[in-house]
């Protein structure tokens, strides 16, 4: 594993494991446990997740020593204010059973998230957050926040994926010294990601799966990795991509699959805005 270190000097692991889309309690338990035993130590979930105790559960059973883990988790929009994120801060870390939480980011930029970053701002202060971030702010809302607060996010998660690469995003968030972490970086399993034959050809030169190949494209251009699988060799498949480099002209043929924009979500529709107001993580 390597690690990337943060514009506070919090260093993070470049890959680690999501737990989207796993709400099942018991499951979600598992499939944490396979992953810290395969080796995982950056865990990444979100009180939108609806897992937080799962994933808790799991850090106490794992017997990994706590400051080996790394623990990400994520306000809901429903509690972007300041006084919301002062009390979302508390739940989340009473749900994951920690007196700390490593990475605490802003969900969506939605809401008084300018209110909920000053609360966030204070708990990493006092160190119930060690570094504190944003997902899904794109380069115009990235740019407001850092010349708005006084702790520059450390993070900022966003898709990112061969099929939607967004450079220049990745080029503000060096700008501003933010390191870009990747949501859905298989595509949600959009564009036959896993067979395509650009990323397969790629990948039997060196012996790799396509999936192998997307994940250590994105971590040679320094994102944070996050795949999610809820089968343990899949999790295996997904760990093993430190012992190649893909060269600059595989580099290059990976470019030319950019589409320039996200076919999964679209944050300027008036109607996804809604919905996810409309989504309540608690009465």
């Amino acid at each position: 594993m390597e690690f990337i270190t943060l514009n506070n000097g919090v260093k993070m692991p470049l890959e680690g494991f999501g737990v989207f889309q796993v709400p099942d309690p018991a499951q979600c338990e598992q499939a944490v446990l396979d992953a810290i035993a395969a080796g995982y130590r950056l865990i990444d979930t979100a009180a939108a997740y609806m897992n937080e105790e799962a994933v808790g559960k799991a850090i106490a059973k794992s017997g990994v020593p706590r400051e080996e883990l790394f623990i990400t988790t994520k306000l809901w929009v429903q509690d972007a204010s300041y006084e919301g994120a002062k009390a979302a801060i508390e739940t989340s870390l009473k749900k994951l059973g920690l007196s700390y939480i490593d990475l605490y980011l802003i969900h969506q930029p939605m809401g008084d998230y300018v209110g909920a970053y000053r609360a966030m701002e204070e708990a990493y202060k006092t160190g119930k957050l060690r570094a504190i971030g944003v997902c899904n702010f794109y380069p115009n809302r990235l740019a407001d926040l850092c010349e708005t607060v006084s702790v520059i996010p450390a993070v900022n998660q966003v898709e990112l994926h061969p099929f939607f690469q967004q450079e220049s995003a990745l080029a503000l968030m060096k700008e501003y010294g933010v390191c870009p972490e990747a949501w859905g970086p298989f595509a949600e399993g959009k564009h036959g990601i896993f067979t395509h034959p650009v990323l397969t050809a790629i990948g039997e030169k060196y012996g790799k799966t396509a999936a192998q190949v997307a994940l250590r494209w994105n971590v040679q251009r320094g994102v944070v990795v996050i795949p999610k699988s809820t089968h343990k060799d899949r999790m295996e498949q997904n760990m093993n991509i430190w012992d190649f480099t893909l060269s600059n002209a595989d580099m290059a043929e990976i470019a030319k699959l950019d589409l320039g924009h996200s076919e999964i979500v679209d944050h300027g529709d008036p109607a996804f805005v809604k919905m996810l107001h409309s989504l309540k993580v608690h009465d």
